[in-house]
């Protein structure tokens, strides 16, 4: 399994951690997601066929795109 952590900018609010946590649980082979409001981070832990490209490509897509 691999782990990640992303600076997300636009996490505001628990709802945004609600929101990220939701969508990306979603995509197959996420298995752990930790979103804080306090850090602007997400932690994510996943396997095959999930991918760095497709977890950032899906933040961008519901509006917490990954800070450069």
């Amino acid at each position: 399994m691999t782990t990640v952590t992303y600076s997300v900018p636009n996490i505001s609010c628990g709802h945004c951690v609600h929101t990220i946590q939701t969508e990306l649980a979603d995509l197959a082979g996420v298995k752990i997601v930790n979103a804080n409001a306090d850090t602007k981070k997400v932690e994510v832990s996943f396997d095959s066929p999930a991918s760095e490209d497709a977890i950032k490509a899906l933040l961008a897509e519901i509006d917490y795109p990954v800070a450069a």
